[in-house]
């Protein structure tokens, strides 16, 4: 998949998707050009595929290309388009969730990258 037909399934799958989980996300949807290591990566094997924004300038949602490349390699467009509905769904939930006061699925994502730390021998506290 090259980087213009990434941007371009995700313009297909924001198209798809109802309105109202895009309310207030004035930065829109950034497809990132390259990789992005998660903190806790050990080795630079774990990636951000994408990222929920709150900044001085709006709220935005980042999608890493490269990184969804390195992380997902030899699928077929098909296989990406799913794998991108997922990214982009999970982060409109970050940002729905911020607007309704909840958390919920921070407390996942810490979840999966304590079970990634544990694979690696280390622990959260």
């Amino acid at each position: 998949m090259t980087y213009e037909e990434c941007g371009a399934i995700l313009d297909e799958i924001a198209e798809t998707l109802p309105k109202d989980l895009y309310r207030e996300l004035n930065g829109g949807i950034v497809l990132e050009d390259g990789v992005r290591y998660h903190w806790y990566a050990q080795n630079n094997d774990l990636y951000i595929l994408g990222v929920y924004v709150r900044d001085n300038l709006g709220k935005s949602i980042k999608i890493y290309y490269g990184s969804i490349i390195r992380a997902y390699r030899n699928k077929t467009l098909e296989e990406y388009r799913e794998i991108l509905r997922r990214i982009l769904v999970h982060e409109l939930r970050h940002h729905n969730e911020y607007l309704a006061g909840a958390d919920d699925l921070e407390y996942y994502d810490d979840e999966q990258i304590s079970k990634y730390l544990a694979s690696k021998g280390y622990t959260i506290k």
